[in-house]
């Protein structure tokens, strides 16, 4: 039977990140399969408002302020426009989008109404947090992020590390849920000499980084790559950590925010995809390059560790040790065969984790809390 689902997140485009692509990605395969989502969002910045676009779902836009020392990310204030929406809508079942201001609320007022919910961990907050200095300590952190994710139903976690993580926290009914990858767009057949020929003019090595410029990404850590003979480092996205990540990587190549076909060929057309930040909690990044038959250097922490497997697709290295990644990608920088052996086993790896598939577990997790719920006795809520 159709659902009517409320997806309260905390982000959303024109965001440009994991759970804001997440979020459009869920909204949009809910309405394929014959769902009726809505969207309840912090309101873009002024200047923004004019680029969000059309949607197949409504969306509601909550009021927000600026993040102190991060002014491109915004957060929702719960209000009653949130409250309102969530009435107005009677969903069957609430989605909360790596919940923390707008998701509190969210799941107080589900829980008011004996309205299932699912929470889905996809920030690790108590580190972002801690990398922009914003106060909070971690363990009060995590307190209130034990709070929200208990108040759910069901708790949904995109990787191994993650799921072990909120169960050391105290978070109980925790599943693994991981994300789903465009294996059309991100494909080994977009590679482009046109593109190679841009960046590598002398035939270098390309290596590339794609995802935010910020703090908690450690770019600081490539910089080894940047002095390394033969190869050319190309770093794709933006963020309040560009001026530093460009003092740091003299010599690479910045290309800004890229999206789309464009996006997609600039993957395809890498030799080495490289990570270093140590808090990704699935690094969706790793996983495109991979659809596009690219191989990967990663931190052996978090969502990479189920996604690569040494010696096959790629290669883990210790958290924080820019010497293991310099002679990870040097090892394959010299071996063009290698290159294409994890690339090849790379594609394979990720050509079953379409969006669909993800999608339709994704409702199987719904109808699950909704049967769940249902077999409970429903508690008298007040007019």
């Amino acid at each position: 039977m159709p659902m009517r689902i409320a997806l309260i997140t905390e982000s959303f485009p024109p965001d440009v990140n994991g759970v804001a692509n997440s979020v459009v990605r869920v909204a949009e395969h809910l309405v394929a399969r014959g769902h009726q989502p809505m969207v309840i969002a912090p309101a873009p910045s002024s200047s923004a408002r004019g680029v969000t676009g059309p949607r197949s779902y409504p969306v509601v836009r909550i009021p927000s302020v600026p993040l102190p020392r991060y002014r491109g990310f915004r957060f929702g204030m719960p209000s009653a426009r949130l409250t309102d929406a969530l009435i107005a809508h009677a969903p069957d079942v609430v989605h909360l989008a790596s919940p923390f201001f707008l998701g509190a609320r969210g799941v107080a007022l589900a829980n008011q109404r004996n309205l299932p919910t699912v929470a889905v961990y996809q920030t690790d907050i108590a580190a972002f947090l801690r990398n922009y200095r914003l106060g909070w300590g971690e363990d009060i952190t995590w307190h209130w992020i034990r709070t929200i994710h208990n108040g759910a139903d069901r708790t949904l976690a995109p990787s191994s590390t993650s799921v072990t993580d909120l169960a050391e926290q105290g978070i109980h009914r925790v599943h693994r849920w991981g994300r789903g990858v465009d294996t059309v767009r991100f494909h080994p057949s977009k590679r482009s000499k046109a593109v190679r020929r841009a960046l590598a003019r002398d035939g270098e090595v390309l290596v590339g980084y794609v995802g935010r410029l910020a703090a908690e990404k450690r770019l600081d850590l490539l910089a080894p790559l940047t002095r390394m003979p033969g190869v050319r480092l190309v770093v794709v996205g933006d963020g309040p950590g560009r001026k530093d990540a460009e003092k740091a990587l003299p010599g690479a190549a910045f290309l800004g925010q890229r999206g789309g076909d464009q996006l997609a060929r600039i993957y395809a057309s890498l030799d080495v995809f490289v990570h270093a930040g140590p808090h990704e909690t699935f690094c969706q990044s790793v996983q495109e390059a991979m659809a596009s038959g690219v191989a990967v250097v990663a931190p052996a922490a978090g969502g990479p560790v189920d996604l690569v497997r040494p010696g096959l697709t790629g290669t883990l290295v210790p958290p924080g040790d820019a010497t293991a990644i310099a002679d990870a990608v040097g090892a394959l920088a010299g071996d063009a065969e290698l290159r294409q052996r994890y690339g090849l086993a790379a594609r394979d790896a990720v050509a079953g984790r379409t969006w669909a598939a993800i999608g339709d577990e994704l409702i199987g997790h719904y109808a699950e809390v909704l049967a769940a719920r249902a077999a409970r006795p429903r508690l008298a809520v007040a007019a």
